[in-house]
């Protein structure tokens, strides 16, 4: 089962978190000059402006110019979050594995993923989603299904249903 939703749920992400320092903090951490691949273990925490990643081993691609083109985390879980817009606050999402890809904007969450945002979440086996274009996809596993939880309406003129 997919579902594919275009969600005004996850809007651009802050502009000024591309012109942020990114600072990662780990146990370990070992590059290849050859690959450009950078990997930390044991309590990894990548920030860059609002954007918070957390796990227990995330890999990190660079590119030439040694920006970060991708970065893959694993952990049980593994976090990550960003402030969406002002309006729409802090999205937070969790999965066993988190794929980051930093040129498409597209964050792949795997493995007892969920989602939430200004009271409203989803979760699946797989949930995938655009910090650019806002789109959001989550795929059902096994015998799980997918689920989508939205708060009530704040707003008096609307009746509940019986």
């Amino acid at each position: 089962m997919v579902m594919l939703l275009a969600l005004p749920l996850y809007s651009h992400a802050l502009p000024s978190d591309a012109n942020q320092e990114i600072k990662l903090l780990a146990d370990k951490a070992t590059y290849s000059e050859r690959t450009g691949i950078t990997s930390y273990s044991g309590n990894v925490i990548i920030t860059q402006g609002t954007f918070k990643m957390t796990a227990d081993n995330i890999t990190v691609n660079l590119s030439p110019q040694r920006s970060i083109n991708s970065a893959v985390a694993t952990g049980r879980p593994a976090t990550m979050q960003q402030v969406v817009t002002q309006e729409k606050g802090l999205a937070k999402g969790q999965a066993n594995k988190i794929d980051y890809n930093a040129v498409t904007g597209i964050v792949t969450l795997t493995g007892n993923a969920k989602l939430v945002q200004n009271g409203a979440s989803f979760a699946g086996n797989v949930i995938r989603y655009s910090l650019k274009a806002g789109d959001v996809e989550a795929t059902a596993g096994g015998n799980q299904r997918v689920e989508l939880v939205f708060p009530p309406s704040n707003s008096n003129s609307q009746k509940s249903i019986r």
